[in-house]
């Protein structure tokens, strides 16, 4: 699988030398010479950033601040600046590692394969979930007990991955029905309590394991 990586900075030469070494290196490229022009390449989801920080009219701070919500790759910041509160400045907006220019080329290279190493091995943790003889595989919207397939509908499905996913978090029916069923969609959230009790079914006919908790009065968790 190739890696898309975006390189943010408004000196030329170093976009193209940066350019120039990631697609040799095998990665496709996509390059951004001020804040602005990086927040649109932003929506081609990138699966690394390189972020410079001193740019015009829109820093690599801001730029950063405004995407984190939108965009999970790792974002590496390039920077001159070395003072320790600008090291904390921009792990508080988001950042996930930095730089210091000038900056060897290959030690470059090699944090953004560790970052993109990590952000697999991330992606493969969070494709299945193990909870006690219950499989859930988010991939597949499958769920197994003992390595027996059990058929749920979308939507139940759509509340196990919810729940399983932030085990121990109370949802009440309001924030379930707005995750699974849409902000858009228009109906009651009433509709929750029976596709919970059908879930609590299936899983009762193979186990006595209460997977999905009742919080009277607030909600629902999973304590799988």
């Amino acid at each position: 699988m190739t890696n898309q990586i975006l390189i943010v900075d408004d000196e030329t030469d170093i976009t193209n030398l940066l350019q120039d070494y990631f697609e040799m290196n095998g990665y496709k490229v996509l390059t951004a010479r001020s804040g602005t022009e990086a927040l649109q390449k932003a929506a081609y989801s990138p699966d690394i950033i390189l972020l410079d920080i001193n740019m015009p009219e829109i820093d690599g701070l801001e730029v950063c601040t405004r995407i984190r919500d939108f965009v999970s790759c790792p974002i590496i910041f390039l920077t001159a600046k070395v003072e320790e509160a600008d090291k904390i400045n921009g792990f508080r907006v988001g950042g996930d590692d930095y730089i210091v220019k000038p900056f060897s080329i290959d030690e470059l290279g090699a944090r953004v394969e560790a970052h993109l190493r990590r952000e697999r091995r991330q992606s493969i943790k969070t494709q299945t979930k193990f909870s006690n003889d219950l499989v859930i595989d988010y991939s597949a919207k499958m769920v197994y007990y003992k390595d027996h397939s059990l058929s749920f509908a979308k939507k139940e499905f759509g509340i196990i991955e919810l729940l399983s996913m932030n085990s121990g978090q109370v949802f009440d029916k309001e924030h379930i029905y707005e995750r699974v069923w849409g902000w858009e969609h228009e109906g009651d959230s009433s509709v929750v309590t029976e596709h919970i009790r059908r879930i609590r079914a299936k899983f009762t006919e193979v186990s006595d394991h209460i997977y999905i908790s009742t919080v009277w009065g607030v909600g629902y968790k999973w304590v799988g």
